[in-house]
């Protein structure tokens, strides 16, 4: 067993505090050396440039970028000195089956990001230590629009695994990083049994900002709704991850906690980022990489599937990445009221909102489920399909990476996540079609709203 591992388990809550305060400590220099103050200040610059200004010194990223990834990956040697639109498509089985040859740097001389993969793929992609510190240096100025800054009071909903059930029992349904003053939640177990500690948690700790998955903190605020609660504290923003923001959510969210809902895309393997601004608009922004939107012919279009090319991917290069996420494209004539040039996307339809429901834990959202790959070989990727409250169908694509010890893995990753009553029924399988829109859904729901409520309130 490894040590963060014996930690999590067996460790008192206050060390384990103070472990997570410690390592996020050397997580945080890590990402704010070298070159971040240099891209706070160059961001902070181009925000407010002009377009044909803009437009240069995206050309010039761009050519530098192709440059430099076809001469230290062999995997794009080949395409040495042609234009972007020549490159060929890289999909996510080809990303995951040859790592070796696309990446640029060895492991041990980059920083190396495990993601859940929304479809359904565990992506392990190897940044270099300078992109880390630019796609950082974006996310705090981004951030800082909307007054946050390290040190400030945040509330964190990600699909770490971090309470026992000898915790749930004693009302601690988070962890505290005490140096960087952020509590991080389990949102694993938000539920109506565990309703109480989860908002005795959250008001006691008076966040300032929030941070996470956007469906568990809704979940949080409709419970609060249902007993009439009202949040004292003052939440100034809340920056979502992983999942669409859908308007329910802004609704009841800013209704509980009096707070604006600020999205951002930005997927863990390195994609180009879009960001909204201040008037609500949602910008791609040109200088961190190439949103190609295409139909299914992969040609051009306003509204459809997205090949990205991300500037900061120099580690792992990432061009013309089919990432399995669609978006809408705002027409060009369209101005945003917030005077930036930066083009602008009407809506994002790819994470998806989609849960498991588990009568232990609730909705288990898409993030934890995406989640269960992590440190998992072998799946190219899987999807959840869930027909009864006490039982799931997964069908999984795989290699030949994907042995029984693996399958163990991610077998007890889902049980972690759905509780002991829910029966798992793993399938291998050879190809998991697409929906008719063209997108892929790791998690397929189709219980009838009936199942999904509480037992002791069925029939009432």
């Amino acid at each position: 067993m490894a040590l963060k591992d014996f930690i999590l388990k067996y460790a008192p809550v206050f060390a384990q505090n103070i472990g997570i305060s410690l390592y996020n400590t050397y997580l945080y220099k890590q990402r704010h050396r070298g070159r971040y103050k240099a891209y706070r200040e160059y961001y902070r610059r181009f925000e407010t440039a002009g377009a044909d200004e803009v437009a240069r010194e995206a050309r010039k990223r761009q050519a530098e970028f192709l440059q430099a990834a076809t001469q230290a990956s062999p995997w794009y040697a080949p395409q040495r000195g042609k234009p972007l639109e020549e490159f060929p498509i890289l999909e996510k089985a080809q990303l995951l089956a040859h790592m070796d040859a696309i990446r640029s740097i060895e492991e041990k001389d980059g920083i190396v990001s495990l993601t859940g993969g929304t479809t359904g793929a565990s992506m392990k992609v190897i940044y270099a230590h300078e992109d880390m510190q630019e796609r950082f240096a974006l996310k705090d100025h981004f951030r800082a629009r909307y007054g946050y800054r390290l040190g400030k009071k945040v509330a964190w909903f990600s699909g770490k695994s971090l309470v026992r059930p000898q915790d749930l029992a004693s009302g601690n349904v988070s962890r505290d990083d005490y140096i960087n003053k952020i509590r991080f939640f389990s949102t694993f177990h938000i539920s109506q049994q565990n309703f109480d500690a989860y908002w005795r948690a959250f008001c006691d700790f008076k966040p300032e900002y929030i941070v996470g998955f956007p469906s568990s903190v809704y979940d949080l605020c409709t419970m609060a709704l249902e007993r009439k609660l009202t949040y004292e504290g003052s939440v100034k923003a809340f920056f979502p991850t992983a999942e669409t923001v859908l308007p329910k959510y802004r609704e009841i969210i800013g209704q509980v906690l009096g707070c604006q809902v600020v999205d951002q895309y930005a997927a863990s393997e390195g994609a180009p980022f879009i960001l909204q601004c201040p008037q609500g608009s949602l910008h791609i922004h040109p200088l961190t990489g190439v949103f190609e939107v295409v139909d299914e012919n992969m040609r051009p279009a306003q509204e459809g599937e997205i090949l990205v090319t991300a500037f900061t991917t120099h580690g792992t290069p990432l061009i013309r990445y089919r990432i399995g996420d669609r978006i809408k494209l705002a027409p060009p004539s369209f101005q945003c009221a917030c005077g930036s040039c930066f083009p602008v996307v009407e809506h994002i339809d790819g994470r998806t909102s989609d849960f498991i429901w588990s009568p232990e834990n609730g909705k288990v959202n898409l993030g934890n489920i995406s989640n269960c790959t992590k440190d998992v070989d072998g799946i190219v990727c899987f999807q959840v399909t869930q027909k009864q409250p006490d039982t799931v169908s997964i069908a999984v694509v795989a290699n030949d990476q994907f042995t029984a010890a693996q399958q163990r893995q991610f077998l007890d990753a889902m049980a972690l996540r759905l509780g002991k009553s829910v029966a798992v029924h793993l399938a291998l399988v050879d190809e998991i079609p697409r929906e008719p829109s063209g997108k892929f859904r790791i998690v397929k729901n189709l219980l009838a709203p009936e199942s999904m409520r509480p037992a002791a309130m069925r029939g009432s």
